[in-house]
């Protein structure tokens, strides 16, 4: 699934261990979501998407 965490993130100026730290998991989770390697949980999920302050399906794009 794609997504716009990088691109989000970036506009923030935080780094992958900010972000990790802000949600409560690993860079390396953050990373894996990011280049697409592991999708997260519908909770986790959320979690990023209020952080952002958007929907959903804002963050995460179908990529089909």
């Amino acid at each position: 699934m794609k997504n716009r965490i990088k691109e989000l993130r970036a506009e923030r100026a935080w780094t992958q261990a900010d972000l990790a730290q802000r949600v409560g998991v690993s860079r390396q989770t953050i990373n894996a979501i990011e280049t697409g390697k592991f999708d997260p949980s519908l909770p986790f999920a959320f979690r990023l998407a209020k952080l952002f302050n958007l929907k959903i399906e804002e963050l995460f794009l179908d990529d089909q």
